[in-house]
């Protein structure tokens, strides 16, 4: 069962307006916060539901990853999102997140395809001119996976406290408050990241998918001209990035042509 929202959360939610009908679930603990909104989903919740645990013992990223999620050190969030799926509303969560990221600690971001927030790195010994992973998205079908309509759950997690990442995580992960150098609100910050989620929502409506898309890849600069390898059948492929469609799948220029890339696992060279 969900427990009471934390003072600082509620007072952060009531002071958006437009958050005023959605419906926010805290637990101080959880495995996965995507399982429980799906379970939840399955169960008849609105669309807009919204799951945030102050800890994951099994938490995931893509490709069934875990994500370290230690209490109290980030933002970790799930929402249910009806109506028809498309492979665009990642990217859409991504521009949200990377909006909300910059609005709260004032530090640039980029969005790396198909679902990271990352921050160059400028300086600091080896780590110079490097990219960092701050966030990540993990966007899974609801229940009902013959039903177009059935929705999704949209997973996001972000390092938002300053500390000492474990294992290969230290070489590839920053946390936002160790880039903006100072304090940040992380209830202030979910609040931001739901509202600018709900505004790209409206906006793909009106003016459609490719208008999310475009400005994804205004904050994508390495989908454009990065060498990046990939896996086909067993064997490596290897090519530069050529922008995303206007499915958002990703285009890499490889011996001569351009390959089209809507799944699996892409590594930046």
């Amino acid at each position: 069962m969900h427990a009471v929202l934390p003072a600082d959360l509620a007072a952060a939610l009531a002071a958006r307006p437009e958050l005023a009908d959605t419906a926010v679930r805290y637990f101080p603990e959880l495995a996965s916060t995507n399982d429980t909104a799906a379970a939840l989903a399955e169960s008849g919740a609105a669309d807009g539901t919204t799951v945030v645990a102050d800890r994951q013992n099994a938490g995931r990223g893509r490709h069934g990853r875990a994500w370290d999620s230690p209490p109290g050190a980030g933002l970790y969030m799930s929402v249910v999102l009806r109506g028809p799926r498309s492979p665009v509303v990642t990217l859409l969560a991504g521009v949200a997140v990377a909006e909300a990221v910059q609005g709260a600690a004032g530090v640039a971001v980029e969005l790396k395809w198909p679902n990271d927030v990352v921050a160059l790195l400028a300086d600091g010994g080896n780590s110079v001119g490097t990219r960092r992973k701050l966030a990540g998205i993990l966007t899974e079908a609801l229940p009902g996976a013959m039903d177009r309509d059935a929705g999704v759950v949209v997973g996001i997690g972000v390092n938002v406290r300053s500390r000492t990442f474990p294992g290969e995580l230290a070489a590839r992960a920053a946390a936002v408050e160790s880039l903006a150098g100072r304090r940040v609100d992380r209830s202030v910050l979910c609040a931001d990241l739901l509202v600018r989620l709900s505004r790209w929502r409206r906006r793909m409506v009106a003016e459609g998918e490719g208008f999310v898309i475009g400005r994804w890849r205004a904050l994508a600069p390495t989908s454009r001209g990065a060498a990046v390898s990939w896996d086909v059948e067993g064997s490596r492929r290897r090519g530069v990035t050529a922008g995303v469609d206007d499915t958002g799948a990703l285009l890499v220029s490889c011996a001569g042509r351009t390959e089209r890339i809507i799944g699996g696992e892409v590594r930046w060279d």
